[in-house]
C-alpha cells in the first residue's frame, strides 16, 4: 500500500485554478477593506458554497466574489460600502488603470453586486452563517502552549504557522469538505510536524493530543485534511 499523496497526482481542472485565484483575491481584497479574518473566512465560504450549486461558465467569479464579500459584511456584522469594495476590486483586477468614474459603468457594477447578492441567498437558501475553526485553532492553542514548555514554545512559531495553515486552507472547499474542529486539529498537527516541536508526555498518553482535543477526529482524517493543503499549496506553487 502506497503511502497518501504518492500516486501520480490528477491534472488540475481549470475552474480549480480559477477558483483559487479567486479565492486569493477574496482574501486580499479583504484585507485592504479592513476586514476581520472572520468574515473574510465567511466570504470564501459563501463563494465556495455557492459553486457548489452551479457551474463556473455562466458565471464571472469576480462578481460572485465581490458579492460574497458584500455579504459577508452583513452576516458577520462589519459592513461594507459597494462602493468601496467596487474601488478596491477594480484597483486589484487593473492595477495600472486610472481609478473607476461614477459613471453608467459603476452604477451598473453596483447594481450587479447586489443582484448576484440576492442570487447567491437564493441558491444557498438564506443559509450563510458558518461555524468557522477558528475558535476552535485558539482554544486549542491556549491549550497546548500550557501543556509545553515556555522557552520551547516562545522559540517556535508554531500559531503563526497553525493560522497562517487555516487561513491558506480556504483557498479551496476544505471548510465545506471537513468538521471546523477537524481542520483546526490538523492545522495545528501540521505546524508541529514543521516545526519537529513535540507535545509533552505523548509516548506515555493513552491518547494521542489531537484526539484529546477531538475525540471524533482519527489519524485518517488529518491524513486527508493534510494532503488537501498540500494540494493547495502545490497549487500556489503552479499558478505562482
Amino acid at each position: 500500500m502506497e503511502p497518501p499523496g504518492s500516486e501520480e497526482a490528477s491534472p488540475v481542472s481549470a475552474d480549480t485554478r480559477t477558483h483559487f485565484k479567486v479565492c486569493r483575491f477574496i482574501m486580499e481584497a479583504g484585507v485592504k477593506l479592513g476586514l476581520r479574518s472572520i468574515p473574510i473566512a465567511t466570504a470564501c465560504t459563501i463563494y465556495h458554497r455557492f459553486f457548489m450549486e452551479v457551474p463556473l461558465e455562466p458565471y464571472d467569479p469576480y462578481l460572485v466574489a465581490m458579492a460574497a464579500l458584500y455579504l459577508a459584511g452583513k452576516v458577520e456584522e462589519q459592513h461594507l460600502r459597494t462602493r468601496d469594495i467596487i474601488n478596491v476590486s477594480y484597483r486589484y483586477l487593473h492595477p495600472r488603470s486610472e481609478p473607476l468614474e461614477l459613471d453608467t459603468h459603476f452604477w451598473e457594477l453596483r447594481d450587479s453586486i447586489v443582484q448576484c447578492e440576492m442570487l447567491m441567498l437564493r441558491m444557498l437558501c438564506f443559509r450563510v452563517s458558518f461555524q468557522h475553526p477558528h475558535k476552535y485553532l485558539l482554544h486549542y492553542l491556549l491549550s497546548l502552549k500550557h501543556w509545553m514548555n515556555r522557552h520551547s514554545w516562545d522559540r517556535t512559531p508554531v500559531a503563526v504557522a497553525a493560522w497562517a495553515l487555516l487561513r491558506d486552507s480556504y483557498h479551496g472547499p476544505l471548510c465545506l469538505q471537513h468538521a471546523p474542529q477537524h481542520i483546526a486539529v490538523t492545522v495545528l498537527y501540521l505546524a508541529l510536524q514543521c516545526y519537529g516541536v513535540e507535545v509533552p508526555a505523548e509516548g506515555e498518553a493513552e491518547r494521542p493530543w489531537w484526539q484529546v482535543f477531538s475525540e471524533d477526529i482519527s489519524k485518517s482524517i488529518i491524513d486527508q485534511i493534510v494532503l488537501d493543503l498540500i494540494k493547495i499549496y502545490t497549487l500556489d506553487a503552479e499558478i505562482a
